[in-house]
């Protein structure tokens, strides 16, 4: 029997860090669109484990800020005081000063639709490399997007519930 229940990581990272820490994996379904295209709000699972030491460029660890919430981000950077760089793959603000005691597990896969991807795969490393190196191209196409936004009064929280055929008008 399978029960799907949503609950908050603070319930039960005890049961979670307890699996890592024997060696197994976990799998769960992260809320939050910081890591979109990657990982889709409440829709894609990942599967984390404990890393094997120093987490590795490009790595999504699950870690918990200061003030105690847990963040799926990826390691963009390192200090020069050995502490990492985080960012969200949706995001543009860098969190810097994660340590490895903060670090509770890294993804080593996610699933979409019920198709695992492996962070092994050439297809998944092709991603990283191409949203990491276009980031700044992203920025910039962003910043536009919302000045035209802004300039023609369009509201991109606003979806239109016309289709096509009654947008159009009748002649």
């Amino acid at each position: 029997m399978c029960l799907n229940k949503e609950v908050q990581l603070a319930e039960i990272i005890e049961i979670i860090e307890e699996k890592l820490n024997a060696g197994g994996t976990v799998t769960f379904t992260p809320n939050g669109e910081s890591m979109m295209p990657m990982l889709r709000d409440g829709e894609d699972a990942v599967v984390l484990k404990k890393p094997g030491g120093r987490l590795h460029l490009f790595d999504v660890p699950l870690y918990r800020r200061s003030n105690g919430q847990f963040v799926l981000h990826r390691v963009i950077d390192f200090g020069k005081d050995g502490s990492y760089v985080m960012c969200g793959d949706n995001q543009f603000a860098k969190e810097r000063g994660i340590t490895d005691a903060q670090i509770i597990g890294v993804v080593t896969a996610f699933f979409r639709k019920g198709k695992a991807y492996s962070n092994n795969s050439l297809r998944y490393r092709t991603y990283i490399n191409f949203w990491y190196y276009t980031r700044p191209f992203r920025r910039v196409f962003r910043a536009v997007k919302r000045r035209w936004q802004r300039l023609f009064g369009i509201d991109p929280n606003k979806k239109s519930n016309k289709s096509p055929e009654q947008s159009t008008e009748k002649q």
